[in-house]
Order: structure tokens, then sequence, then C-alpha cells
């Protein structure tokens, strides 16, 4: 059975007088995914995620949030998500525990149970009750992301969550959204430039530019189609002489043999060098990157 779209975004437009900032996006989100939005600064991705969550108007189209509409029903749609746009604000002179306190007072239904739940996935237990000025970057984020959980949204929406991170703090981030995917049944959609991160957390991902949707993609997918491509392969062989006769279109360089394989070809081949009686030292592939694949979708221009 097809899973109904968590968000459906319906020919979005912004314009702000006579710039448009962003133009006619469409995109269906699936549930139960970490959900990427990628796209270079100015891309769009903010504007859009400020008219997700109700903080700027849509000029045209529509977003609707579990089936309901951000501009008939707003208060249903934006009842389904928790979203940190831009940094997290917390007040640092309470812990980190009175902040989740004071925000489920705000809510019907969080009880103190829930708080330390959140507290546990999001790896906290040991810094709650200290003060949040005391916190790292990284800890703030995670305090958060708690608070955006507490009421068991069925988005959460993340923009740019890792600037200002290390690789540390990066890293936990990105375990704990997926943690929280599989854990929650939260479905994530988080916006970045950086195209490195976007590859290790995410299932999916849409790609903005200029305002456009250019292209959405599973990263599954697109990995798979960067295996399948024909791309220089390179053999070190005890007789390149011989190697070349077997391995035709092949060049010789620096004592490596090297053409344009597919994967199930390279098996091939190395397995007629191995029937001619040739030791093959070494196979060297050359994949396409993702960064390479994503700059053929967006026409060359770099993402981030």
């Amino acid at each position: 059975m097809q899973h109904e779209p968590v968000v459906r975004l319906e020919g979005v437009t912004k314009q702000v007088s006579s710039k448009t900032l962003v133009e006619n996006v469409t995109l269906d989100i699936p549930p139960g995914q970490v959900f990427g939005f990628l796209g270079p600064n100015g891309a769009g991705k903010t504007t859009t995620i400020r008219m997700m969550v109700g903080l700027t108007s849509i000029s045209q189209g529509d977003i609707k949030i579990c089936g309901s509409s951000i501009k008939e029903h707003f208060e249903e749609a934006v009842s389904h998500v928790g979203a940190i746009v831009e940094n997290p604000e917390m007040y640092k002179f309470l812990t980190g525990y009175q902040n989740l306190r004071h925000f489920a007072r705000m809510m019907s239904g969080i009880t103190e149970a829930r708080i330390e739940e959140v507290v546990r996935l999001v790896g906290l237990s040991n810094r709650i009750h200290d003060k949040v000025k005391t916190y790292s970057l990284g800890m703030r984020q995670r305090l958060g992301v708690a608070q955006a959980i507490l009421h068991r949204p069925k988005l959460l929406i993340l923009d740019e969550p890792t600037n200002g991170l290390d690789p540390q703090g990066i890293r936990e981030l990105r375990d704990y959204l997926r943690h929280l995917c599989h854990e929650e049944g939260t479905t994530v959609f988080v916006s970045s430039h950086l195209l490195s991160e976007m590859e290790l957390m995410c299932d999916s991902v849409a790609i903005i530019q200029n305002g456009r949707l250019i292209d959405v993609r599973s990263l599954k997918e697109i990995r798979e189609e960067g295996q399948s491509a024909a791309v220089e392969t390179g053999f070190v062989v005890d007789d390149p002489e011989q190697a070349l006769s077997i391995l035709e279109g092949g060049t010789r360089s620096n004592g490596l043999i090297t053409l344009k394989l597919t994967r199930d070809e390279t098996a091939e081949m190395n397995a007629r060098l191995v029937r001619a009686g040739i030791k093959v030292y070494g196979i060297h592939t050359v994949t396409r990157s993702l960064e390479e694949q994503f700059l053929e979708m967006t026409g060359g221009d770099p993402i981030g």
C-alpha cells in the first residue's frame, strides 16, 4: 500500500516585490525517511522552510502537512511539526531540563516521563541538569532537537543544523537523526548546502537551485547508478604486453593497463586475464563521485 506523503508542496511560489525567491516547487516528502533539501546558499531553502512552518506567507500554491493545508488549517497542520529554523533559542541561565519543562508547559499532554524519554533519545542524560550556558554548540543543537520532538511530531524540520558544529558534533547529530527516524517514526526534513553531509545523513534528497526544484532522487539509486556506469579501471599485472592483447582498447601507462569498464565487465576482464595465466596484482577503479553526479544534474554549477 502506498503511504501518503507527510508533506506535499503544490506549486509553491514566494515573491517579494518583483523578485521570485521560490518558483513553482512541487514536492512530496514520504514518511519514515531522513529527507534532504540540498542547494547552495541563497537557493531558496530557508524561504521554503519558513513557508512550511508559517513564518512567511505563500505567494502561490499550497503546502499540506499530514493532509492539512498551511493556508486553510494552519493550527492543525503545524501541530504535526517540530522545527529548528536557524539556531535553537534557549534560556542559557536555566538547565537543559528546566528549558524542556518550560517548553512542555506550553503544550498539553507532555509528561515528565516524556521529557526523560527525549533526553535519553538525544543522549543528554549526563548533562541535562547542567546550565545551558555550559553546553557546547552540539549539545545545544541536541537540546533543540529534544525540545522540537517533545510533542511527538510526525515531521521534524531542521534548517542547516550542522552549521558551526565540529566533526564530532556533526556525527553525533547525524546519528541522533537516524535514531529518531527509527525509534520514533519521525520524518526528518533537513536542509543543507553540504553535499558530503547529505550523503551520510539522508535517504533521499531534493535539489533546489535559484528557487527551482532541479531533481528528487534516492541516494541508494544514485550510488547504484555510479557503480553501474563505465569508469576508468586499471589493472596491475605481471605481463603488460600480453594483458594489452586481451584488454581490447586498453592503454598502458606507468605499468598500469587502463580502460573504461562497468563493474560487471571488470570482473569478466579479470577472469579472462587469470585464465590466460596472467597474474593480476591489483585492480584500481575511479568511480564517479556523488558530487560529480550532482554536478551533472545541476548543469555543472556547484551545490556547496
